[in-house]
């Protein structure tokens, strides 16, 4: 059996949340099974290395939780895109547009300071592509603190939603597609 396979079999779908009609798909029985969660980051990890990644950037919140063990494999530095006022530094922001809210997304501005020649090039990581609205503004506001986007990285895709369309011309790379 593929990844894939044992991913799929794995996620659970949770119908009418966080809103009713939506069907969440949770990843959090992933993270309950430590060999799947490992062959999981490994295969991330795996993709990202052959693009040269230089840093891994993390979207609030489950992309935290493959973001760092991604990072830590690849000997790269992590940051992280958090929700607004839960960093402790100066920071920038970028607003973007879900299904059912608007949100805001920030980092610290000397994030990728300290280079020297050539922007840092970074792999954007999550738990899911969906619509692409918040992989989208975190690969903008990346751009817009000096680093090259070079790929979105995420443990499943939700294909029907075409996050990928707002992401036009970016590698995006997933283990799972639905």
């Amino acid at each position: 059996m593929t990844l894939a396979d044992r991913l799929a079999r794995t996620v659970r779908d949770v119908p009418d949340f966080p809103a009713p009609g939506i069907l969440f798909k949770d990843i959090t029985p992933i993270l309950a099974q430590p060999a799947l969660l490992s062959e999981a980051v490994t295969a991330m990890a795996s993709s990202l290395a052959e693009l040269g990644v230089t840093h891994v950037v993390g979207v609030e919140s489950r992309g935290f939780l493959f973001g760092v063990p991604i990072a830590m494999r690849l000997g790269v530095p992590f940051a992280p895109a958090r929700k607004p006022g839960k960093l402790p530094w100066t920071t920038e922001r970028e607003a973007y547009a879900l299904e059912y809210r608007e949100d805001v997304l920030e980092m610290h501005v000397d994030v990728f300071h300290g280079g020297h020649g050539e922007p840092p090039r970074v792999a954007v990581v999550d738990d899911v592509l969906a619509t692409g609205g918040t992989a989208a503004a975190t690969c903008r506001l990346v751009e817009r603190l000096g680093g090259e986007v070079v790929a979105v990285s995420v443990v499943l895709e939700l294909g029907f939603l075409h996050g990928r369309d707002a992401l036009s011309g970016r590698t995006v790379r997933s283990l799972l597609r639905y």
